[in-house]
């Protein structure tokens, strides 16, 4: 039994009392092969992105099995319109925050645009950096059929690769815009996709956007797990942005978003109350001075 393992399998489900379970019944990290063992059961897995230590922390403590230090971090952290101009030492300060903040769950990196595109040495060049500089465990690409010799050098590096297909969100411009892929004669364009990226050696495919048929479809003809965002249930993980799920993004959201808490609504209150009390001169009290 390796250092990872515990007396009895882990449950593998998310579920809200997760952080409870017995600690025998849980890795004490994360790996890749848990993510591959919980298809073959039959379980299931979630992910939440993640951009500094303290969230990533909570997360962790919860159960949260898998952290995506996602180039979402442009929209979410920077208030930018797209991931695009986020670059590779930017997301390198957030990535290495997560990872001091995470103990147990398996912390992903995606590769900015522009980073590994170019070339299979330029892809294992950013990965390595990622590895080394930030401590991740793993990256992730957005890829096709056609970017799978990129996946496959950064694979034989050493480096596991959770890929993405479907909805590519740094191929916005090309793709049209944010619509849904893979419908009509485009999903076997996709099927053709993730098999290739499979045979690259990608340890996850995450589908983004596509219809929950061809979502299912994937999750059976592939051996590896799918995770989804926008593609049904069928998947064997499933994934959100955190702030649009604890409601603190009050931007238009996907329909695939289900907001869990209003943190937004609790923050203002909080916030309102602190400058009204400061304003009254009622804080700080006797109790909070020295």
């Amino acid at each position: 039994m390796s250092n990872d393992e515990q007396s009895a399998p882990y449950s593998g489900v998310a579920q809200h009392d997760a952080a409870s379970a017995p600690a025998a019944r849980r890795p004490a990290r994360i790996r890749t092969h848990h993510l591959q063992r919980f298809k073959d059961e039959g379980q299931r897995f979630a992910m939440l992105t993640a951009y500094d230590a303290m969230m990533a922390q909570v997360f962790d403590e919860t159960g949260i099995e898998v952290l995506l230090v996602g180039d979402s971090a442009a929209n979410v952290m920077q208030g930018s319109a797209s991931t695009l101009g986020i670059t590779v030492d930017e997301l390198l300060v957030y990535a290495k925050s997560v990872v001091n903040g995470a103990k147990r769950a398996l912390v992903v990196a995606d590769l900015p645009f522009g980073s590994y595109q170019a070339t299979p040495a330029q892809a294992v060049h950013t990965a390595v950096r990622f590895m080394k500089e930030a401590g991740v465990q793993a990256v992730k690409m957005e890829a096709h059929a056609g970017l799978a010799p990129h996946v496959k050098a950064v694979v034989d590096a050493g480096i596991p690769v959770m890929a993405h297909a479907g909805f590519t969100p740094q191929s916005e411009h090309q793709l049209g815009g944010f619509r849904v892929q893979g419908r009509g004669e485009h999903a076997q364009q996709v099927i053709a996709d993730a098999r290739a990226l499979e045979e690259a050696g990608a340890f996850c495919l995450l589908v983004e956007m596509i219809p929950a048929e061809l979502a299912a479809q994937l999750e059976q003809e592939v051996r590896i797990p799918t995770i989804g965002i926008g593609a049904g249930s069928a998947t064997t993980g499933q994934v959100l942005v955190w702030q649009d799920m604890l409601g603190l993004n009050n931007g238009r959201l996907p329909r695939f978003v289900k907001q869990y808490a209003d943190l937004r609504g609790t923050i203002t209150e909080a916030v309102q109350a602190f400058r009204c009390e400061v304003q009254k001169g009622t804080f700080p009290t006797d109790e909070h001075t020295f």
